[in-house]
Order: structure tokens, then sequence, then C-alpha cells
């Protein structure tokens, strides 16, 4: 049987643990300030004042650089179109990140009939579509569509390689884009902002393969 003590300090380790284990990076900052607050408790119980100290101390400066984070994203605002990418994207960043990468882009309108990216072509603007709809061609055929809430050059933008498809605004179009040769280096010299991106980057691929399997089931299923 464990005692007050030990159990104290289990708690510690386990809230660390859990932070390094988990995905979003506020919500692992603050489990790693609990898990150090916790072993303070625990060192304070047990009469270590050195582990204390450095576990205290650790735990207070996070604390007060996360609550300096968080009174800087009070006084953040974005448009309509930004909170939408925001929460589609990059939820997990502060919101003072979350400004700083969108100020990396600028938004334009597009009319139908404009190309994004080239088959074949490196891709040299990364887009987010806010509103409208673009075909996915692959020689001349169509492959995928894009809509509100897409990204456009997601698969190519950061490696360098050339566009696998062809992507033609169908509509009228309000996008966000980003310069690839002023996106790459931003994104390597930002951790956080790496992370974010690939994740959002895989949230964007995964709805897409879904909504393109819903398209080959459908077409498998209407009649002769």
């Amino acid at each position: 049987m464990m005692t007050p003590q030990e159990l104290l300090f289990a708690l510690g380790l386990l809230l660390l643990l859990v932070s390094s284990l988990t995905a979003p990076i506020p919500r692992a900052r603050l489990l790693f300030i609990a898990g150090m607050l916790v072993l303070t408790g625990w060192a304070l119980w047990t009469g270590d004042r050195f582990i204390a100290f450095v576990c205290g101390a650790n735990g207070l400066v996070l604390l007060i650089v996360e609550l300096r984070g968080r009174w800087a994203d009070g006084g953040v605002r974005f448009t309509p179109d930004e909170q939408g990418m925001v929460e589609t994207l990059f939820n997990e960043l502060p919101k003072t990140r979350a400004r700083h990468l969108l100020d990396q882009g600028v938004w334009l309108r597009g009319e139908a009939g404009d190309m994004l990216t080239r088959e074949g072509e490196p891709v040299d603007h990364l887009y987010y579509l806010a509103e409208g709809e673009a075909r996915v061609l692959s020689g001349e055929i169509e492959v995928g569509r894009c809509g509100k809430g897409d990204l456009v050059g997601e698969l190519t933008v950061l490696s360098g390689e050339t566009a696998s498809a062809t992507v033609v605004l169908e509509t009228p179009a309000r996008f966000w884009c980003a310069p690839a040769d002023d996106l790459r280096p931003y994104v390597e010299a930002h951790e956080e902002i790496r992370r974010a991106i690939e994740h959002g980057f895989a949230t964007v691929l995964k709805a897409k393969l879904r909504a393109s399997n819903r398209r080959i089931a459908d077409a498998a299923a209407r009649p002769a």
C-alpha cells in the first residue's frame, strides 16, 4: 500500500509523463506545470528543500510565461475568415502565434478559371479557401474538388516538390495565400508552428480522403 507521500510523488511523475505524450501544445504545457507544482508539494512535504526549489522555480516560471501568453492572446483579433482558418487548422496554436502565421500571407479574391497550381510545376504558394470551389485535375480528368475550408498545395509547398495535380477555380473565390519561398524558412525557424501546420495539413488530408472515398462509393452505387 502506497503512503500519501508516495501517491503525491507518483501523481507528479504521471502528470509529467502525460504532458510529454499530449499532442495539443497548450494542454501539454499546463500538464507539465501541474506536474512541477505537485512535485514541489511532495518535496516540501518530505523536507527536500533542493528539489522543492528546483521544481517550484520551474513551475512558477512556466506558469508566469503561460499567464503572460494568455494575456497577450486576449488582445489578438481575427476577421471571420481568419477565425475559420484558425479553428480549422491551427487551433493548437496560441492566438499570438496564429496571428503571426496568418501575417505571412495575404487575402485575395480569384475568378472562375484562375489556376492555383499546375501539375508537374513547383507549387509557389499555399492556399486556404475561405469561399468558393475548385476542381482538381490530373491531366484532363477531374480527380477531386476543393471547397470552403480546404487547403491547396499543402502536400508539396514545404517540400519544394512539383504539384501532383492542377487546381483551377470553378467559381469566384476568396482565399489566403502565402509564398512558398517565405513560408518554408519561417516554418523551419518556429518549431511550434511547424508542428501545428503539419497537424493541420494531416487533418485536411484526412477530410479530402474521406470526401474522395464518398465520391467513389456514390459513383459505384449509381446504375450503369
